[in-house]
């Protein structure tokens, strides 16, 4: 006994004469979305004004100072650009400085690596302590404080300059004013 596969479109529920005919549809976002991309087919004529609906959208992350995972948000062009009041948005953005080129994240799918970065939490022992530009938060000081020769030691072994209770720039990055006086540092 022989089987026979009907294939509808996941848009319409119309019937492919030809399996060959259905377009692969992945689904990386929408607001239903809950367990990342989905994969759907819908036949082609289905499909005849979907570059029209195109919208020109902006991905913008919010790198708050309190040093939480970034916000991100979508917006369409036209409204972001309207965020530039005191020159044109591509005027801001030619002025812009790049931002490095990031890291591959273990897992991602190829070719994804050039839209995301890998965050490095400084709040941890892997990482604390490692010079950094922005604001050290309460929770990279703290391990500084409690774990200072444990990570000097982790620095040193990797190469990276250790913190030095003599440094004031240091002292006062950890908040670490009490630990030097109390192994009596002498600040230069």
């Amino acid at each position: 006994m022989g089987q026979k596969i009907i294939r509808f479109s996941d848009l319409t529920g119309k019937h492919a004469e030809n399996e060959d005919d259905l377009v692969r549809i992945v689904v990386r976002e929408h607001p239903d979305l809950a367990d990342g991309p989905v994969e759907i087919e819908a036949l082609p004529g289905e499909l005849a004004g979907i570059a029209g609906l195109a919208l020109d959208l902006v991905t913008v992350e919010l790198h708050h100072p309190d040093g939480e995972e970034p916000e991100t948000v979508v917006m369409t062009a036209e409204a972001f650009d309207r965020l530039a009041t005191a020159a044109p948005m591509a005027e801001v953005l030619r002025g812009a400085q790049r931002v490095a080129r990031p890291f591959p994240v273990q897992g991602a799918p190829a070719g994804a690596a050039a839209s995301v970065r890998e965050r490095v939490n400084y709040a941890s022992l892997e990482h604390a302590g490692r010079p950094h530009k922005g604001r050290t938060t309460d929770a990279e000081k703290l391990l500084v404080q409690q774990h200072l020769d444990e990570i000097n030691a982790r620095l040193t072994a990797e190469g990276v300059r250790a913190i030095d209770l003599g440094n004031p720039e240091h002292v006062t990055r950890y908040g670490l004013e009490d630990l030097a006086r109390t192994r009596g540092a002498t600040l230069a």
